[in-house]
């Protein structure tokens, strides 16, 4: 039983440390607990480990987030792993920060990177993992927000989020999605004030 997990993000170093590539962030903390090195392959950097008797792929495309559906269907198509053994790692500004929430399917809301995901799979129906990074930002202010840096603030409680979410992704592989639904959705951490 194979499973892949997909952390959303860009490649470039500008990126790293934005909300836009906590889905990177998500799949480095499994890759770093499980003492995983990244190797390149096509469209992505790849690395997969054995958990619980499943055989886990994490991918971080290289194509940039609104090309992530053509490294996404190329991994799936070489490694043979069904649709429903995927899960994509997202930010989600819909989603008040501090909480997680794991779906079956759903609409791409305005994410550039589940955009392409569907039109490439031809479906909206895949499990993701999305990541709440809130919308604290004036009209006109969004791709600035979603590219920005967290917060200090924010950084507080990041790591709880992370690492939660990081959970959430092998609790998915192990236990299923309704299971994982169930356990993970409450979860919620708030801004210290």
């Amino acid at each position: 039983m194979k499973f892949l997990i997909a952390g959303l993000g860009n490649m470039d170093i500008d990126y790293f440390g934005t909300r836009h590539n906590v889905g990177f962030d998500v799949v480095d903390q499994i890759a770093t607990k499980e003492n995983l090195k990244w190797d390149s392959g096509r469209y992505v950097h790849k690395c997969e480990f054995k958990h619980k008797g499943k055989t886990i792929l994490l991918i971080k495309p290289t194509t940039y987030m609104n090309l992530s559906g053509k490294a996404l269907k190329y991994w799936m198509e070489a490694e043979k792993i069904s649709i429903q053994n995927v899960l994509v790692v997202l930010d989600d500004l819909n989603l008040e920060f501090g909480k997680i929430r794991m779906k079956a399917d759903g609409s791409d809301g305005g994410h550039n990177g589940l955009k392409d995901i569907q039109l490439m799979l031809g479906t909206n129906k895949y499990p993701r993992l999305r990541i709440g990074i809130g919308n604290n930002f004036h009209k006109g202010g969004q791709v600035n927000f979603v590219l920005g840096k967290w917060s200090e603030k924010e950084n507080q409680i990041l790591q709880d989020i992370i690492s939660k979410s990081a959970e959430a992704c092998l609790s998915f592989c192990s236990i299923g999605l309704s299971h994982s639904m169930n356990t993970f959705n409450s979860f919620q951490v708030k801004l210290k004030e």
